[in-house]
């Protein structure tokens, strides 16, 4: 269901410059019409509106045993922070956040986590911009193997591409199948293509009737079965 908040959301992600169109390579190696870059959030104001995004959907699907968020580096990190503060200045829930250096520090304490160390049983949920082909989510599960014997419990992600993995089910059946691991869009593609199809935004019409069949045709080759 679209939803008011889904439609703002979408409205946000446009304004910031975040949900863009054209000609985009995925990590997984997908060529795609349409990208989802939160590096473009910049601002202040930017990132408590996206945290409040993030933390509305923690808060209706993060599971109570849940001891810590974990932002990867380097777009996940202020999505952590961001919906960790929100988290916790809208609903009273004060949960501890944790990154990953890309590179091991070699002085100091050392290590390559940097704030909340996890610790052996701990819950984590990870907090990341999209989910495609499960790359990024692969690449924080082995992560963690060298860090603590945690439970990885779910992912909130800004956009579901709904796309198929690495077989012909989707990313999200997969991750759910291989690592117990549930995965909760703020919004998702359909969403995203029946809000802005032939809707201006600031005079512009994104999504006309040729990106559209692009975008159709793109989860006509990789959309999940």
């Amino acid at each position: 269901m679209l939803t008011a908040a889904k439609k703002e959301f979408i409205e946000f992600m446009m304004s910031a410059d975040v949900l863009r169109f054209g000609d985009f390579t995925t990590k997984s190696g997908r060529k795609t019409p349409y990208f989802i870059n939160t590096g473009n959030y910049k601002t202040g104001a930017q990132a408590a509106r996206l945290g409040d995004y993030y933390a509305a959907c923690l808060q209706e699907h993060l599971p109570a045993d849940t001891t810590a968020l974990f932002g990867p580096a380097y777009k996940g990190i202020p999505l952590a922070v961001s919906a960790a503060a929100s988290l916790y200045r809208n609903y009273g829930r004060d949960l501890p956040y944790c990154f990953n250096r890309k590179e091991v520090k070699d002085h100091g304490e050392g290590g390559f986590m940097v704030g909340y160390q996890p610790q052996a049983g701990d819950v984590i949920a990870i907090v990341e911009d999209v989910v495609t082909a499960g790359t990024a989510v692969r690449e924080s599960i082995a992560l963690f193997q060298k860090v603590a014997p945690v439970k990885i419990s779910s992912l909130f992600v800004s956009v579901d591409r709904m796309e198929r993995g690495q077989g012909s089910c989707s990313t999200l059946d997969e991750l759910r199948k291989e690592y117990g691991i549930a995965v909760h869009p703020i919004v998702t593609v359909r969403d995203i293509i029946q809000f802005l199809y032939e809707r201006p935004i600031d005079g512009k019409v994104y999504i006309d009737h040729a990106m559209k069949e692009r975008m159709e045709a793109y989860l006509r080759q990789y959309g999940a079965e």
